[in-house]
């Protein structure tokens, strides 16, 4: 039977053992004991110290062992209420003999010392500065650091854990997982920073200790004991020097052990794999320090047979570890294949590594301008353009993995979208580009450059020239400026593909909760969730903004009923939406001067596609109507207005499709989109077989 089966009072026994534990070590302060209990709760003192010790080594992560800065303070307190009974005892008995606190102390203090006092005495102060300046306040150091990096580093965790879960990399289950394991590491980090001063309380401790037994056994031999001086100093002097070493011992081991549970860091493996693999792994290292020794074992004057003895065992140490690595490389079974299988049966999904939606690459001299310890300017700047972004088309991007890659150039960077390289650049050493925003005084000097967000040219100039640059009017961005404006221009330009089912859920999940009902109105009732994801990736392609979620999905719950086709269904949304997609194109303004379809274009369009869309359209037609849209929109550049082709509804999505790729400036909107307090102006004619 378990220990937590069996009851006691109505409860596990396993629940009972701390606060038992506990009150006995409360009671060993108070009530005397015999010197048979005594010798029974020293060598029980030493037994656990050696438990935690091994289970230190064998952990394999910190965490594996959070339950340390808790024994830590139990093994502590245990220790001093063993000095408290021991030297109770030593005061009442020590007059009668070097055995009157027990066998463990007499031993302790006769037979490891060999009754020198003086040796006693240097060995427990020895013991005491080894464990209290050198683990101790190692072991302190790490934990301090280690929690201090910890609680810093633990936004940037949870960040990557909502990531993982937005990219569909984990589930909510492993999520929550994640989440309360990073707080669990803080909290142990910062209960071992404090607990660390237990071990350090308890060497001072042991001191005084030590100086209480001596001077007060002392007095109580010569005034009460009626014992000599010489006398009374050797028999409560050994007893106080064995009591010293028999506590300080095992609080050496639990500071070992704590030193060790600091200083590891998290691994499959353990520490006695770790150590040996990584220090014995490589056989170079042990014929050079076997060279060495055996060098120094044949200079005159030098213990020869000590270090040539060692040089020895090294070098054949080394020997066979070399033979060992070439066993292990050349010597590998075959991999077991089944008679209908010609791959290997241990590959399965899991081995396959997720694909990043967005990920940032740079090369090792750029590396500070991604990392948050560094600075980290970069990822200021990528957060900020996210941030613009969400507020501005309703989306938010998913976060970007940042990752160093040697493979690139020193000063070069990529982004990958989905894996695949959609972007890159390279950034000169200790320069800023200035950028000409088309009103600056004179030219500078220097390699032509471009602003990867707005396309305007520009002129690489060393990092000090930057004040000359912004008094003749250029706008000097900095590489780190650079690196997140590429990344917004690749999140701009590929937003609808960053769309996916997990950010158009969490969009339903924001609005049910301010609008209950609103969403169940629409998905799943009448649309799937697959075709509302399209309706927006197709909303956002156009750079409609979809910030106004209340009107987008009141509008598709009106519609939904009626069509199942997705272009109706956008086309209606955009017209709900219209006031904020002019206002967007004009800014405002209460005029809209806007492109024009001719009537015979419209009438040519509509006769040649028929029922089957712009599918029908000859691939003459198609040449005429983008030549013609580049001259009607360099006409209406000219004029200094929006590039904005107004037309029926019926036409606007089949052109906006089919002028994007040629004129991706150019945006098509349509009659129903204009608000009634609107005027409309058409400055400028797009017309096929001839120029406007």
């Amino acid at each position: 039977m378990s220990a937590q089966g069996v009851l006691v009072m109505g409860m596990p026994l396993n629940r009972l053992a701390v606060p038992t534990l506990v009150l006995l070590i409360l009671a060993m302060m108070v009530l005397p004991l015999p010197t048979f209990m005594l010798d029974m709760l020293f060598t029980l003192n030493i037994a656990p110290a050696m438990i935690v010790l091994l289970v230190s080594m064998n952990a394999r992560r910190p965490l594996e062992f959070s339950v340390f800065p808790t024994v830590l303070l139990l093994t502590t307190l245990l220790r001093l209420s063993l000095n408290v009974a021991s030297t109770r005892i030593i005061l009442m008995q020590g007059h009668t003999g070097p055995d009157a606190a027990g066998k463990v102390i007499e031993s302790f203090g006769s037979f490891l010392v060999g009754g020198n006092i003086a040796v006693g005495f240097v060995v427990f102060l020895i013991l005491v500065i080894i464990n209290f300046v050198v683990i101790t306040k190692g072991a302190g150091r790490i934990a301090e650091v280690a929690a201090r990096f910890t609680l810093d580093s633990m936004p940037g965790k949870q960040l990557a854990v909502d990531a993982d879960l937005n990219a569909g990399f984990i589930n909510e289950g492993e999520a929550r997982t994640r989440r309360s394991e990073i707080g669990r590491e803080s909290d142990f980090y910062g209960a071992m920073d404090g607990a660390s001063n237990f071990v350090r309380g308890d060497a001072s401790a042991g001191i005084i200790i030590l100086l209480v037994n001596l001077v007060g056994g002392i007095a109580v031999g010569l005034l009460q004991h009626n014992l000599g001086v010489t006398e009374a100093l050797g028999r409560y002097a050994l007893l106080t020097v064995g009591d010293g070493l028999v506590t300080q011992i095992p609080a050496l081991i639990i500071s070992t052990a704590a030193g060790i549970v600091v200083s590891r860091s998290s691994s499959d493996q353990d520490l006695s794999h770790e150590f040996s693999t990584q220090i014995f792994g490589r056989p170079q290292t042990l014929y050079v320090a076997a060279a060495v020794l055996g060098t120094l074992g044949m200079i005159p004057g030098t213990p020869h047979l000590a270090f040539l003895m060692i040089a020895a065992v090294l070098g054949g140490v080394g020997f066979w570890l070399t033979r060992r690595q070439r066993h292990a490389v050349y010597d590998v079974e075959p991999l077991e294949m089944s008679e209908d299988d010609s791959a290997p049966i241990d590959v399965t999904w899991e081995d396959i590594p997720p694909v990043d939606v967005l990920a940032l690459e740079v090369g090792y001299r750029l590396i500070s301008l991604v990392d948050r310890n560094q600075g980290g300017a970069a990822l200021t700047k990528i957060t900020e353009a996210r941030r613009r972004f969400a507020a501005d088309m309703g989306l938010v991007v998913p976060l970007i993995r940042v990752r160093d890659n040697l493979d690139l150039k020193p000063n070069s960077y990529r982004i990958t979208l989905k894996g695949v390289d959609v972007a890159h650049g390279e950034i000169p050493s200790g320069q800023v580009l200035a950028v000409d925003m088309g009103d600056v005084l004179g030219k500078l000097d220097g390699i032509p450059g471009v602003d990867p967000l707005t396309l305007f040219s520009g002129v690489w100039i060393e990092a000090g020239r930057e004040e000359e640059a912004e008094l003749r009017g250029f706008v000097v961005l900095t590489a780190a400026e650079l690196i997140a404006r590429q990344v917004e221009a690749v999140f701009r330009q590929h937003a609808p593909e960053l769309l996916g089912r997990t950010e158009v859920q969490q969009l339903l999940d924001t609005l049910a909760r301010s609008h209950p009902g609103l969403v169940e109105d629409v998905t799943p009732r009448h649309l799937p969730l697959t075709s509302v994801q399209t309706v927006l990736q197709n909303l956002i392609e156009e750079h409609v903004s979809i910030r106004d979620s209340r009107t987008l999905f009141e509008t598709l719950a009106a519609c939904a009923p009626k069509t199942q086709s997705i272009d109706e269904l956008v086309e209606t949304v955009r017209a709900a939406l219209g006031r904020s997609i002019v206002d967007r194109l004009f800014e405002g303004s209460n005029t809209l001067n806007v492109m024009g379809l001719a009537a015979a274009t419209e009438t040519r369009l509509l006769n040649e596609m028929g029922d089957e869309g712009e599918a029908l359209l000859s691939p003459m037609t198609l040449d005429a109507l983008n030549e013609a849209a580049e001259h009607a929109l360099a006409a209406q550049e000219r004029e200094g207005y929006p590039p904005v082709l107004l037309t029926s509804p019926g036409l606007r999505a089949i052109l906006s499709r089919l002028l994007r790729r040629s004129l991706p400036q150019l945006s098509v909107i349509a009659y129903a989109e204009v608000p009634a307090d609107k005027i409309v102006q058409v400055n400028t004619e797009l017309s096929i077989g001839g120029n406007a």
